[in-house]
């Protein structure tokens, strides 16, 4: 049984004509019951009580009849699902990202995606970078956001420079600190200093090292923290200070005072990843969804209470 057997028997049955049919069809009279002859013996049944210029549907053929209409109505839905899937207008987008240096960045990037893609489900998870590059590599994460390190970190992937963010100094609100314009990188290196975890954010660590290369004085390292939460609430218990993105303002508000660094570091860059096999259209639209929103954010430099300062050129 082929599918246009299933054509012609249906094609035949709503007209109760075999002319009408083909002219339907755009084939010829004799092909229409030829085929329509070939489905009844496959079947072993007579769908057809035939008249000298008219059809009429046996008890067996208007029992087949709606099973024979759903069975093309799936097909032409999963022809279309398929086209929709190729395109990237349905499935879903695993999505693994750095909180705090994307906090400005992802809400529009993700706002715009839904705009133009309602079909497609996207979840995020907020993840250390050594879990989004694994998670990149073994297939649970489709793309990833993170402050890019050595380009060694990064093989098997492509990538594209999203994002500059600029650095700063986190102090409580009762740090002697609290009250100055700017901070040299000496006097930090005198203080406690509170870090992001080294296995899961090497990058950071090895940034922390460049940055005080030159102080020739060791870091202090008083605790390590594996979210932008619990080191919030660390520097605001007095644990210490941490050199964190500016953008860490957003979920510190009046908690925490954010100081410039004198001289002020190289900004942290953030990074848009994927698998370089990995060739699904849904990540080209999500990558143009973060270049729209970044270019967005370029000209509407203002976040509702906050300025967005020193922010680099997305890569085109």
């Amino acid at each position: 049984m082929e599918l246009r057997h299933l054509r012609y028997f249906l094609a035949a049955a709503e007209l109760e004509n075999i002319s009408r049919a083909a002219l339907k069809l755009r084939v010829s009279q004799p092909a229409v019951s030829r085929q329509i002859r070939d489905l009844e013996d496959e079947l072993g049944l007579t769908l057809f009580e035939r008249g000298p210029k008219s059809l009429r549907l046996t008890a067996a053929g208007k029992a087949f009849q709606p099973e024979a209409t759903a069975v093309l109505a799936r097909l032409e839905a999963g022809i279309q699902s398929a086209r929709l899937a190729a395109a990237g207008e349905t499935g879903e987008l695993q999505i693994g990202y750095a909180m705090s240096p994307t906090v400005r960045l992802m809400p529009l990037a993700l706002r715009e995606f839904q705009r133009r893609h309602p079909g497609v489900k996207v979840r995020l998870q907020d993840l250390s970078t050594g879990e989004m590059l694994g998670g990149l590599r073994d297939g649970t994460l489709h793309m990833a956001f993170f402050v890019r390190g050595e380009a060694a970190s990064l093989r098997k992937l492509q990538w594209e420079d999203v994002l500059s963010v600029p650095v700063c100094i986190a102090v409580p609100p009762s740090h002697p600190f609290a009250g100055r314009t700017e901070v040299t990188l000496r006097e930090v290196a005198a203080e406690p200093l509170l870090t992001f975890g080294a296995a899961g954010y090497p990058e950071y660590h090895r940034f922390l090292m460049t940055t005080f290369s030159k102080v020739r004085r060791k870091l202090r390292i008083a605790g390590e923290h594996d979210s932008v939460a619990s080191l919030i609430a660390s520097i605001e218990a007095g644990a210490g200070v941490a050199i964190t993105p500016e953008s860490i303002a957003c979920f510190a508000g009046p908690r925490l005072k954010l100081i410039p660094l004198s001289p002020a570091p190289l900004p942290l860059t953030v990074a848009a990843a994927w698998l370089a096999t990995n060739t699904s259209p849904l990540v080209r639209h999500f990558l143009d969804c973060t270049r729209d929103a970044r270019a967005g954010m370029e000209s509407s430099p203002s976040n509702e209470s906050e300025p967005i300062r020193g922010y680099g050129t997305l890569a085109k």
